[in-house]
């Protein structure tokens, strides 16, 4: 458990090919399944402090209680994701932690300052990344606590823990 933060419950990869991603985290390591989000909607995102139109696309699975998400960017946008991608082979990007407040919890920290992607999904999840980079990968999400968005992880959760290895994710995907 992070001591600053409260447990780490996820770690982000970003991928290049999300079905590629998917096939290699169920049939490999033997965790699934997928639960997809595309597009993810975005209330209002910024980055380094300028309005951001991201297009992404994500893949959420669990191991125990413990979180997989697989990002992919499917447009240009400079974002944390293309700004990793450009120095590092896919692989992992941030690791998270759920919060009750996420000013809160970076102004103590003494964080504010290092915010580099943040703002709020279409139900108002609010979020921030934070660089925390000392090596490639472990960015610092912080994403604060919503019910409904609690109650979908523990659905997931539920899904993992009854999945027999068929089907390999829940959704659609674009072509």
């Amino acid at each position: 458990m992070s001591r600053a933060f409260g447990p780490i419950m996820q770690n982000g990869y970003v991928v290049r090919d999300i079905r590629e991603a998917i096939a290699h985290w169920t049939r490999v390591l033997g965790v699934g399944p997928f639960f997809v989000l595309d597009p993810v909607e975005f209330g209002e995102s910024f980055y380094r402090g300028q309005p951001l139109d991201l297009d992404l696309t994500v893949a959420i699975a669990y191991s125990g209680d413990f979180q997989i998400e697989l990002i992919h960017q499917n447009n240009d946008a400079r974002s944390i994701y293309t700004d990793f991608l450009e120095v590092s082979p896919p692989g992992l990007h941030h690791v998270c932690v759920c919060v009750d407040d996420v000013d809160g919890v970076i102004e103590a920290q003494g964080l504010t300052d290092k915010i580099v992607q943040h703002g709020h999904t279409a139900a108002g999840v609010r979020f921030a990344y934070v660089d925390t980079i000392l090596h490639g990968g472990t960015m610092l999400e912080v994403i604060e606590r919503d019910k409904a968005m609690m109650d979908a992880f523990d659905q997931m959760k539920a899904a993992a823990a009854r999945w027999d290895g068929e089907k390999a994710f829940i959704g659609k995907l674009r072509d």
